[in-house]
Order: C-alpha cells, then sequence, then structure tokens
C-alpha cells in the first residue's frame, strides 16, 4: 500500500496554528539578532579575541550542519515535528543563557563561547529542518510561497530591529549580559509553538530500512533532480562567501572603522531593510518575471553591490556598508523565498525532512569552511582583504544558474515527482507530516 497523505487544514484552527508559527518566529528571531551583534563583541570586546577565534566561533556556530545535517532529516522524517522544535528552543535557551551566568561570575572564556556556538547550531539544525518539513503540514501548496514569504517578513522585521535593540543593549549593559534577550526569545518561541494544535501523523516504520538507506535516498534525490542540484551548488557558494562577511565583519567594524556597539546595531538594522523588502515583494515579484526567472536574477543584480562592503572607510564608511547590505540582503530574500517554496513544491511529502536536511548539509555545510577561511585571510592581511575575497566571490555565486535549464524557463514546477514504491509495503493507510528558518 502507498503512502498517503493528510491535506493541510483550512478554516481558523489552522490560520490559528501559522498565526502562533508567526509569532514563534518572531520572538525566536529577535532575540537571535540580539546575539547577532552581543556574540562577536564578547569575543572581540570582552575577550579580545584575534581575527582567526573570532572566525573559529563563527565556523562552531555553522558547524553542525557538517555534523548531524544529513541524518537529522532522516531522523525527523520518523517523528512529528513540533515536539523537536520546542525542545530545540528550550535547549538553544539554556545554551545561549549560560553566557551571562558565566560572565556574571568572571569565569567566561572563549572555550565557552565554542561549547555554546556548537550546542546552539546543532539544535538549530534540528529546529530549522523540522521547520521547514512543518509548514506544508498548515499550508496548502499554493500557498506556500505566500506562507514563506510571511516568515521572511517575521525575520527581516526582527532583522531590523533585533540589532538596533542588540547594539543599544550591549551599550548600556555589556556585551554579555545583552544575550540575555536571546535566552527570553528561545524561551517565549518555545511556549508559542507549543500550543499549536495541529495533528500530525509519522509514517509507519519500513521493514529493513536503514538509517543509512534513508539519508541516501533523500541525497539522491537532490543530486538527481536538475534544478534542486544547481539551486543547491548556487546556495552553497552563497553562504561560502556569506560566512566570510560573518567571520570578519565585526573586527572590521570595531578595528578599522572604530564603530561603537550601538553604531553596529544600527547599521546591521538599516541593512536589514532590504531582507523585509525583498519579503514583501518576493510573492509580486515571482508573479510579474516568474518563479524560476526570479532565482537567477536576484543574486545576479543584487551581487555587485557587495563591493561596497571593502570599499568602506572613514566616516562614510558605515554608509557604504549599509547600501551594501541592504541591496545584497533584499536579493538573498527574494532568491530564497523563491526557491524554498520551490523545494517545498516539488518534493514527495514523505522525503520532505530529508530533502530539507540534504540541502542544508550542502548549502549550510560551507559555513563553517568560509568562516575559518575568513578568519586565516584576516589574520594574515587583514579584514579589509578579507572583504574583497566576500566581494568577489558574490560576484561569482549566479554563474551555475546562467548555465542551468532554469534560464529557459519562466515558472517552475509545482507539483511533486511521483513518489517510488517503498521496498516493502507499509500496513499503514495514513502516512503524514510534513510539518521551519531558516
Amino acid at each position: 500500500m502507498n503512502e498517503t497523505t493528510q491535506p493541510p487544514r483550512t478554516g481558523p484552527p489552522a490560520r490559528r496554528d501559522f498565526r502562533l508559527l508567526l509569532s514563534g518566529a518572531v520572538a525566536a528571531q529577535a532575540g537571535s539578532q540580539v546575539t547577532l551583534v552581543a556574540l562577536p563583541l564578547v569575543a572581540v570586546l570582552e575577550l579580545d579575541a584575534t581575527p582567526f577565534q573570532v572566525g573559529l566561533l563563527t565556523a562552531a556556530e555553522t558547524a553542525a550542519f557538517l555534523l548531524v545535517g544529513l541524518p537529522a532529516g532522516a531522523w525527523l522524517d520518523r517523528m512529528r515535528k513540533l515536539p523537536v522544535l520546542v525542545r530545540a528552543d528550550v535547549l538553544r535557551c539554556l545554551a545561549v543563557g549560560s553566557i551571562p551566568a558565566a560572565a556574571a561570575v568572571d569565569a567566561l572564556t572563549l572555550l565557552q563561547l565554542y561549547l555554546v556556538a556548537l550546542v546552539t547550531g546543532v539544535a538549530t539544525v534540528f529546529f530549522d529542518v523540522a521547520h521547514q518539513s512543518f509548514l506544508p503540514a498548515l499550508l496548502p501548496r499554493e500557498r506556500l510561497v505566500a506562507g514563506n514569504g510571511a516568515i521572511e517578513t517575521v525575520r527581516s522585521s526582527a532583522q531590523i530591529a533585533g540589532p538596533g535593540l542588540g547594539g543599544g543593549l550591549v551599550q548600556l549593559l555589556g556585551a554579555p549580559l545583552a544575550i540575555v534577550a536571546d535566552a527570553a526569545g528561545y524561551l517565549l518561541s518555545a511556549v508559542l509553538l507549543s500550543r499549536i494544535r495541529a495533528e500530525e501523523s509519522i509514517p509507519p516504520p519500513e521493514p529493513g530500512r536503514s538509517l543509512r538507506a534513508e539519508v541516501a535516498e533523500g541525497v539522491r534525490f537532490v543530486l538527481k533532480h536538475p534544478l534542486l542540484r544547481v539551486i543547491a551548488a548556487t546556495t552553497a557558494a552563497s553562504n561560502l562567501f556569506s560566512a566570510v562577511l560573518m567571520a570578519v565583519q565585526t573586527v572590521f567594524w570595531v578595528r578599522v572603522l572604530d564603530l561603537s556597539p550601538a553604531a553596529i546595531g544600527v547599521l546591521l538594522s538599516v541593512s536589514a531593510v532590504g531582507g523585509l523588502v525583498g519579503a514583501l515583494c518576493a510573492g509580486r515579484l515571482a508573479r510579474w518575471i516568474g518563479q524560476a526567472r526570479l532565482i537567477w536574477l536576484a543574486p545576479l543584480v543584487t551581487a555587485p553591490f557587495a563591493l561596497l562592503w571593502p570599499l568602506a572607510d572613514g566616516g562614510v564608511g558605515a554608509v557604504l556598508f549599509a547600501i551594501g547590505g541592504v541591496v545584497v540582503l533584499f536579493g538573498a530574500v527574494v532568491y530564497n523565498v523563491a526557491q524554498v517554496s520551490f523545494r517545498q513544491s516539488v518534493c514527495p511529502p514523505r522525503l520532505l525532512g530529508r530533502m530539507n536536511a540534504t540541502m542544508r548539509f550542502l548549502v549550510w555545510g560551507t559555513l563553517p569552511l568560509g568562516a575559518l577561511f575568513g578568519g586565516a585571510v584576516a589574520e594574515a592581511a587583514g579584514p579589509r582583504a578579507a572583504l574583497w575575497v566576500c566581494a568577489v566571490g558574490f560576484l561569482v555565486v549566479p554563474v551555475p544558474l546562467l548555465f542551468s535549464p532554469l534560464r529557459g524557463l519562466r515558472d517552475l514546477p509545482s507539483a511533486p515527482e511521483p513518489e517510488a514504491e517503498p521496498a516493502e509495503p507499509a500496513d499503514a493507510a495514513d502516512a503524514a507530516e510534513v510539518l521551519p528558518p531558516r
């Protein structure tokens, strides 16, 4: 018997659950944006970290996608997604909450920052894969672009308000204590998500199927799909050079541009306006230009503005940096809404967790590599040189898309590919759970 899938619910209960999902994203994103400012400042200002040590911290935050990214999807396809989301938020709350506690007794070290980054990274892997796989359980396929656009709007709004708040808190309270806001955000998110009442079904175990076989099935689906394959390559390249930026930008702001924590928060908030505009425009642009065209046009048009980052200098430096951030983030969010919605539409529901985990492994697995590379370049040649590497890299990002089948399409296929028969027939008729943030 083939697997069957419960359709997403409609009506007021479904809308209530989606509002709770969005509200949880608001809480978690607002707190994490504070830590985006505060955590590297703890390393730079409180612990006097070198550029390479800051790069190592960034690598620790994202190493989990290499360590557990692939099996996470197979595990999640065997379980309900909502409890995973709640537990991941609780774990992240406890981990980041240990930083201000250690600072209060003068026991904070770089080693603890690395450990916290690793733990929160592992929790984030499970949270993100489960979150992207949970959304199709709440919304019908034709509403996925709108749903992802709403989530990106929330994320981008938090990216506008959070860093400014974070910079102010760091200026007022110090970097370690400001991280309390992040712990509180994760806790509130866990409470809100725990109130969702959507029913999830889990597929019955297929006799004789091992974890390795299930992981391999997800990998094969992504690598054999011509459009998913090129999307993975493009996003992996973009994240590689984004990680170079993440690893060196705080050192550049503090030690080259001589910005205060409050000014850094304002800079990040202004840059995030581009993401909000992109989230609000993505659906309309997809209808006007075409979803397939949007995937390659967005990075092609916006990537050159990354050249403003290494050109930033003197009093106007922060303005140039912010302009580059606004435009590049606009393109990144538009691209993400288009390609994530396509991934969710084209994948059979029983493979959603493994598909998302495979994509996360491929595209986020480059982050720790980029962070280490960026830190090493900044250590050897200075943070500005690392920013030049980042900017030139962004110019290369759209190349795989320009030589792909996407160039000949206006819109992307929306129907999932036919599902393969399981190796052994399943005994139960209902096997549904599709249940993210990025």
